[in-house]
């Protein structure tokens, strides 16, 4: 079941509810996210949820009312967000908010939902062509370069790009399928992991085999591609909590073990219940023993 420990930096961030009716707790969260020292505010995007912002207008809002902390997409529907018109958007914010921008992506989890909202239907091959397409796009155009590409589902004749970002924005894929595992070790910056319990620990090492042996195969260095994992769960006692549960000791020793043994660096946090004092204990408790222990490991190994 080892994989490896790719050695990156840890971060840490929570994910953020985007439904309208939840604006309120959502920035006091957003600003408890701050205080706790937290990495990443992420914003997941179903469009087509009635009750759900538009997920850059919201990060906009957001990024107005915060200083320092990033905000990751989690992650954008790229049949939705055409790749020039989606860099244009990261790029645009990175500048405003002095690069607080981590740019996360996937093909689109339903394609009843993209029909409904006008995008064209693709089958299973053709979105992760799509996707790897994209990808390849808006890493050029991030850059601020002139992009002209032509592949089986994207042709962009000329974007002249920008504004150029302060820093890189990085470029993370989700998906737990192999041939979009592929994509993500052959041109993202980080694999994003569904909820874990959609890929359960024991399932994470044959993904990451998929996305080392790709990157290999690309000329890349694997341990270059960051690992990030959602994680549901409640911290405490809370009986018919789904996902990971116990108490903050529990948290601490299995996000530790996920860190060592599974290679992810990036966790972030989707609280299933009280989320205001589940993300201050979060904070508070868990993160800075996770950081500890893992650097102790690291440094006996």
């Amino acid at each position: 079941m080892v994989v490896t420990d790719y050695h990156q930096p840890l971060t840490f961030g929570v994910s953020l509810d985007p439904s309208v009716d939840n604006l309120h707790e959502t920035r006091h969260l957003a600003r408890t996210a701050v205080t706790g020292g937290l990495d990443y505010l992420a914003v997941q995007d179903h469009a087509y949820q009635p009750s759900h912002f538009d997920t850059w207008t919201l990060i906009s809002h957001l990024a107005a009312e915060t200083e320092r902390i990033s905000f990751l997409t989690d992650v954008a529907d790229l049949q939705l967000r055409p790749p020039a018109v989606l860099a244009k958007s990261a790029a645009s914010l990175s500048v405003l908010t002095g690069g607080r921008v981590v740019l996360g992506v996937g093909g689109g989890p339903s394609p009843d939902a993209i029909a409904a909202m006008g995008g064209p239907r693709r089958d299973g091959p053709a979105t992760v062509t799509y996707t790897a397409e994209a990808l390849q796009i808006m890493r050029r155009a991030l850059a601020g370069d002139a992009v002209r590409f032509r592949g089986e589902q994207h042709t962009v004749e000329g974007y002249q790009a920008g504004p150029v970002p302060p820093g890189p924005v990085p470029l993370w894929l989700g998906g737990q399928r192999p041939r979009m595992l592929g994509v993500a070790g052959r041109y993202a910056d980080g694999w994003i992991s569904p909820l874990n319990i959609y890929v359960p620990p024991a399932e994470v090492p044959s993904r990451q085999r998929v996305i080392d042996a790709a990157a290999r195969a690309a000329g890349r260095d694997p341990a270059s591609i960051r690992r990030i994992y959602n994680v549901i769960g409640a911290i405490g006692a809370h009986r018919g909590a789904t996902g990971l549960v116990g108490d903050a000791r529990v948290w601490v020793d299995t996000l530790t073990r996920w860190a060592v043994d599974l290679g992810f660096d990036t966790f972030v946090f989707w609280p299933v219940t009280a989320h205001r004092a589940q993300l201050e204990v979060f904070a508070s408790q868990v993160v800075p023993a996770v950081r500890a222990q893992v650097s102790q490991l690291r440094g006996k190994r």
